[in-house]
């Protein structure tokens, strides 16, 4: 799978929790882990919660870090889960993506552990609180329901 940030995730940034890779590899499957750990992304409407109305909260599969909850989630047609915010807001990091030679993007990723979630993007016109929309990889979340 191609790695679309164009490296991997840097290392060099001293998160909460240290991800060691190898052991990660081993737990997840492979396309999760090119997601969390290289960047990569999910074909659009594959993921398990892309249309989940289950009721929880959204969780990093590298960290178990809460990151956002079914009450922001909403459906986008985007072809990926899509919030409106996270739980709080050091529950991510923001980090500018000019990958692919694409216009600037807004990478989100996991604030606990630096894995890459998705991005977000405003102005789209959804009919939601923030006018932002979070798009993220179904593949690098765990759901625990209420």
């Amino acid at each position: 799978m191609s790695n679309q940030l164009g490296n991997e995730l840097s290392s060099e940034k001293k998160y909460p929790v240290q991800i060691d890779n190898a052991e990660l590899a081993t737990k997840l499957d492979p396309l999760s882990f090119e997601v969390l750990r290289h960047g990569a992304t999910e074909r659009p409407f594959t993921g398990e919660y892309t249309d989940s109305d289950k009721v929880g909260s959204y969780r990093c599969k590298a960290c178990n870090h809460e990151l956002f909850r079914s009450e922001t989630k909403f459906h986008s047609g985007c072809g990926w889960p899509s919030f409106y915010a996270p739980t709080k807001d050091d529950a991510v990091e923001l980090i500018e993506d000019r990958s692919l030679g694409m216009r600037v993007r807004t990478e989100v990723r996991c604030a606990n552990c630096g894995s890459h979630l998705g991005h977000v993007f405003e102005g789209e016109g959804y009919d939601v609180p923030t006018d932002q929309r979070w798009c993220i990889n179904s593949v690098s979340l765990i759901l625990e329901e209420k």
